[in-house]
């Protein structure tokens, strides 16, 4: 208690500052991360590959350095990375290429279900790097080598947040309605509507594909979109949610 009023003393007695900066000095810096005077792109670069290829992933080392840089580091970072390692990009070309995706459903196969242990930075590679109609081919071609489906496997094969990245891209290149049906019954699941998610998803998909997802969230809880809102949200925030909806 006495230390708790030394710091409320503390705080009280100090006099505000002029935060404004003298002619031709530099603006005052407030943010919490500031660029790493011994910074190496290269050498940051090489350290997150070798975490994402150790056993398991080491999580911590990819949090201490992508939490610490700067945003103009990150990105230096990762031209680095994807210069040495000639990957983490994901295409874009919607056309599918039947060979790859049986090589790449073997690659998968071999690295997770048929082995003891789990080679992560091959589902890591596949999985970012592979345009979302090209993972749907790979999807299915894993059916024809995997005891079970490619989502189980990958549940089966994987743990902690490296698990839930990728699932989430399984989820959406597979059927992105569906997962965006998902996202939004969660966001309205507990005591409090997440109202910050509800509104991201509804305004960026309202001219996209919107009326798929409502379809989606009927088919998979029964009920409409709407009529969850409806319940599980208030005021005027209701009429905004349900205009996005397409109700009027």
């Amino acid at each position: 208690m006495e230390f708790f009023n030394k710091f409320i003393k503390k705080i009280s007695d100090d006099k505000p500052k002029d935060d404004a900066p003298s002619k031709g000095s530099t603006p005052p810096y407030y943010g919490t991360i500031t660029p790493d005077p011994n910074f190496s792109a290269s050498r940051d670069a090489a350290a997150l590959q070798r975490a994402i290829e150790a056993k398991g992933v080491d999580e911590s080392a990819i949090t201490e350095i992508l939490a610490r840089r700067t945003n103009a580091q990150r990105q230096q970072i990762k031209a680095a990375y994807e210069n040495d390692t000639g990957k983490t990009s994901r295409s874009e070309d919607q056309d599918i290429d039947d060979g790859l995706a049986k090589s790449d459903a073997k690659a998968l196969y071999e690295a997770g279900e048929k082995k003891i242990g789990t080679v992560y930075s091959v589902f890591i590679d596949i999985l970012t790097s592979r345009s979302e109609a090209q993972l749907c081919k790979i999807f299915k071609q894993y059916d024809k080598l995997g005891t079970q489906g490619f989502p189980k496997a990958l549940e089966h094969e994987m743990k902690g947040d490296v698990e839930d990245c990728l699932m989430t891209l399984v989820k959406a290149a597979w059927n992105k309605p569906a997962y965006f049906a998902e996202r939004l019954h969660l966001a309205m699941k507990g005591a409090w509507a997440n109202c910050n998610t509800l509104t991201r998803i509804l305004v960026s998909r309202s001219e996209v594909d919107l009326k798929k997802i409502l379809q989606e969230y009927k088919r998979m809880y029964g009920k409409t979109l709407q009529e969850d809102i409806n319940v599980e949200t208030k005021g005027d925030y209701v009429k905004i949610l349900l205009a996005l909806c397409g109700d009027h």
